[in-house]
């Protein structure tokens, strides 16, 4: 690795970091730390154990959306092999830019055991954009159904933003004209200009056969639906009753907002989660404390993918290519 590489990696990571430090420092100076400190300290545990199972659950959902691209793209990878690299993923979320470091370990990982560069690429990126799509479809219609309870144009002209860019980004994927106009931008660079149109023919592989997207977007879609409910059990655990019509409304746009590049989304998920629950009057600390208990949720889990990356790489498994990793994901999968 270059110098420049190093500075650059070491400049990134300072900045994620100073971002979450400030803006954690930020939210400090908003709550009241001793009343938040005793309301934690009196949390309910069965409502806790409650939500983090739910949240336990939610990543294997996410690991099968994963698998569903994968199987649908004819990607010859083995199901352990995809679920090992999913994990460790989430273990460099905590990490890594929080928008796609776990999506870079996970493209990386199954590359070094793939001569199908492209369709990993592919599998990865359908599997985020579905994500997407979810948070768009679950906030429209939460908002259409529960427009009554939470009349704010902010987060209505939010909701409109994001519709309007899933159904953008959808349209240059799978249209080839619009794909080959934005890969112009990467004509210097004939070799990459290559991989995308490639990647592009791959995601097209799936026109005629949707049924990979409509089962990915609807297990999605269930996934933002269980994230809502574990948001809604870990703010009873602080004995604070939010109806879950708000929770569908504001967990996607947590989602959006986590995305943002920091230290696994810490801070900027807090003060999302402040600014949305401040709409129906909940106390800051409070709300800080419901986001931070769901980070540590996602540290716990993401804990397990370091388990497995320790254990891969103490078997020398990581190091070289995996010998079955060719093998159809029916016939290895398990």
């Amino acid at each position: 690795m270059s110098q420049n590489s190093v500075l650059k990696n070491i400049l990134s990571f300072i900045l994620r970091f100073g971002l979450s430090a400030a803006l954690l420092i930020w939210l400090y100076t908003k709550i009241d730390v001793p009343k938040t400190g005793e309301v934690i300290k009196n949390a309910d545990v069965y409502y806790l154990l409650v939500a983090f199972g739910i949240f336990l659950v939610i990543n294997f959902v996410l690991l099968l959306r994963w698998f569903i691209y994968v199987r649908g793209l004819k990607l010859r990878a083995p199901f352990g092999l995809v679920t090992r690299y999913f994990f460790i993923g989430l273990f460099g979320n905590l990490f890594l830019p929080s928008a796609i470091g776990g999506d870079i370990i996970k493209i990386y990982g199954l590359c070094k055991s793939s001569d199908e560069k492209p369709k990993v690429v592919a599998s990865v990126l359908l599997d985020r954009l579905s994500g997407f799509a979810s948070i768009v479809i679950v906030a429209v219609l939460a908002y259409i159904f529960a427009a009554n309870l939470l009349d704010n144009k902010a987060i209505l002209f939010s909701i409109i933003a994001l519709a309007l860019l899933s159904i953008h980004t959808a349209v240059v994927l799978f249209n080839e004209k619009v794909y080959s106009f934005y890969c112009r931008v990467f004509g210097f660079w004939p070799k990459l200009q290559k991989s995308l149109m490639q990647m592009h023919y791959d995601i097209a592989l799936l026109k005629g056969d949707y049924k990979p997207v409509y089962q990915s977007v609807g297990l999605s879609c269930l996934n933002q639906v269980m994230l809502a409910f574990q948001f809604y059990f870990t703010a009873k655990a602080l004995h604070v009753d939010v109806a879950i019509q708000y929770w569908l409304i504001f967990v996607p746009l947590i989602c959006v907002a986590a995305t943002v590049p920091s230290i696994g989304g810490l801070g900027v998920r807090e003060f999302g989660v402040k600014t949305l629950l401040g709409l129906v009057g909940i106390e800051a600390g409070v709300a800080v404390s419901i986001s931070l208990l769901s980070f540590i949720f996602m540290v716990l889990v993401g804990l397990i993918g370091g388990v497995v990356y320790v254990t891969s790489l103490s078997a020398g498994r990581i190091q070289y290519h995996e010998p079955n990793a060719g093998a159809d994901p029916e016939e290895a999968g398990g």
